[in-house]
């Protein structure tokens, strides 16, 4: 397996911390990554949550891992998503939305809701969400259907949304509604929508191939205070795509995890198991899909920590790079994973085997922050606009 941290794009802090993280995924989330798998993701996230504060990890996505008022670090994020998704995907995806929530109102938070929210959210007391999807509103921000209309000193919330990660988990929501269904994209804004807000609720959990917590939200009549709003009126957009812009290049980070993790057990099956006498891995094709992986998987790594570093380095946006790096982690990860269970053989599909969860794991990441069509279309709208 690639030593991530020996990559040219880390500082010696990124190093100091990568033996912790990939401890903590070794130790604490690695023995619960199973009954993760099979049973309640919503108890298992509050599981996760808990001993994440409790071994001081939630820092590392907090925010961008900003929370204590540092600049952002995208390459943490990307490191720690990097070791937990091989772990547990969906400890991955809890955390990582976690700190989906908690960005934007470092973002674009005044400082009582930055005091009230990030120190909160650093000790797992407090969860976040991000809430964008409806069912018209994916790929398309411009279906959105969700209104916030303005009330005196609140803001009166209908609508709905679905397929939003850490439904049911979250105490605390970041959601974008149109407050000015006439001014297109300019009319969108952010709100933060605690849990127990009146007109709120969690219509269902949603199952789905891999087990996370995720589900379908309903606003009825929900009022939230105007100083719950994330910037100015209007922001919403530039909001949502700035904090999607940061995490893009983190679920390329995680579906290195995911891909590395096939790729160590594809090479210790192989190294057992017998066919015709001879151990797989003595067969050339064996060892030619070995080295496929193996270089899909450096090469998506490159992408991936290029991204991040780039962002580090003080670039306004990475569109571009994080497009290429989620992109590529993530199709790659797909053919990586499908080897390593093609070089299982029967085992490799019974449920339980790691490179099954595996396989189930992975295909989401080429959906959600962005399709791989819309990151082809991000990235031919870069290089063409260039031109």
């Amino acid at each position: 397996m690639t030593d991530v941290a020996a990559l040219p794009f880390f500082d010696e802090p990124h190093r100091a911390i990568v033996e912790r993280i990939q401890g903590f995924a070794r130790d604490v989330i690695e023995p619960r990554a199973g009954e993760a798998d099979t049973g309640d993701p919503v108890a298992a996230g509050r599981e996760f949550v808990r001993d994440a504060a409790t071994h001081g990890i939630l820092s590392l996505f907090v925010a961008g891992g900003a929370a204590d008022g540092r600049k952002p670090d995208l390459r943490t994020v990307c490191l720690a998503r990097d070791a937990i998704a091989g772990a547990s995907a969906c400890a991955d995806s809890v955390f990582a939305v976690h700190g989906l929530g908690t960005f934007p109102i470092a973002l674009a938070g005044d400082a009582s809701l930055r005091t009230r929210y990030l120190s909160a959210a650093l000790d797992g007391t407090a969860i976040g969400a991000f809430a964008v999807t409806e069912p018209e509103a994916g790929s398309d921000p411009a279906g959105m259907a969700t209104r916030a209309r303005r009330d005196g000193d609140a803001y009166v919330i209908d609508g709905g949304k679905t397929l939003i990660s850490n439904a049911g988990l979250a105490t605390f929501y970041v959601v974008f509604a149109r407050t000015d269904p006439e001014a297109g994209r300019k009319g969108m804004s952010a709100f933060v929508v605690d849990a127990d807000t009146p007109g709120f609720r969690v219509v269902r959990q949603i199952a789905l191939m891999a087990s996370h917590p995720i589900g379908e939200l309903a606003f009825e009549a929900c009022r939230v205070p105007v100083s719950h709003r994330l910037g100015a009126d209007g922001d919403g957009l530039k909001i949502a795509l700035t904090t999607l812009d940061f995490f893009r290049s983190s679920v390329g980070a995680a579906a290195c995890g995911m891909a590395g993790r096939a790729l160590d057990e594809a090479v210790g099956r192989a190294a057992v198991r017998r066919q015709f006498g001879t151990r797989i891995a003595d067969f050339q094709m064996t060892r030619a899909a070995i080295a496929d992986m193996a270089t899909d998987l450096d090469a998506a790594r490159l992408l991936v920590y290029r991204a991040a570093w780039t962002k580090d380095r003080g670039a306004q946006r990475v569109t571009r790079e994080a497009a290429m790096a989620k992109l590529y982690a993530t199709e790659a990860a797909q053919r990586i994973i499908d080897r390593a269970v093609q070089l299982h053989g029967g085992i490799g599909v019974q449920r339980g085997v790691v490179v099954e969860r595996l396989y189930r794991d992975i295909r989401a990441l080429r959906i959600y922050e962005g399709t791989s069509e819309i990151q082809r279309l991000i990235i031919a709208e870069q290089v063409l606009g260039r031109e």
